[in-house]
C-alpha cells in the first residue's frame, strides 16, 4: 500500500511526523538503529533526499543521531522528550479547540467514553 501525503505540510515534515509517532510507540527502541535512508525511501515511495531531510528534522530535535558509517540511531531519552513536547502541544493547541467544540455541542465528561477504542 502506497502511503498518502497531503498538501498541508511538506512531505519531509509529514514523514518526520510519522517517524515521530513510531518513536512514541517505541519503534525502534532507544539505542536501536532506524531503517536506512534507502529502505525508508522505498517503504514510503519517496525520494531519498526527502527522507534525509526528515531524518535531519528529527536529529535537530535531539531524537536521533547519526553514527558515522552505521546509520541513524534513536537517542537515549528521545521518547520522553517527544512525549513531553507532544503533550505540551496538545494542551496548548488541540485541547482548547476541542474543549470549545465539546462545549458548543453540549457534551460533558459523562458523555465521553474514555475506555472505548
Amino acid at each position: 500500500m502506497t502511503p498518502t501525503w497531503t498538501d498541508q505540510a511538506p512531505i519531509y515534515q509529514q514523514l518526520a511526523d510519522r517517524l515521530a509517532v513510531q518513536l512514541l510507540d517505541g519503534s525502534p527502541p532507544e539505542g536501536e538503529a532506524l531503517p536506512s535512508v534507502r529502505a525508508l525511501a522505498s517503504q514510503y515511495v519517496i525520494n531519498p533526499l526527502t527522507v534525509t531531510r526528515a531524518l535531519q528534522a528529527l536529529s535537530d530535535h535531539g531524537l536521533i543521531e547519526s553514527r558515522r558509517g552505521l546509520g541513524m540511531y534513536v537517542m537515549a531519552g528521545a521518547r520522553e522528550r517527544l512525549l513531553r513536547h507532544e503533550r505540551e502541544q496538545f494542551l496548548q493547541k488541540d485541547w482548547p479547540a476541542l474543549r470549545a467544540k465539546l462545549k458548543r455541542l453540549g457534551l460533558t465528561a459523562k458523555d465521553l467514553n474514555w475506555e472505548s477504542t
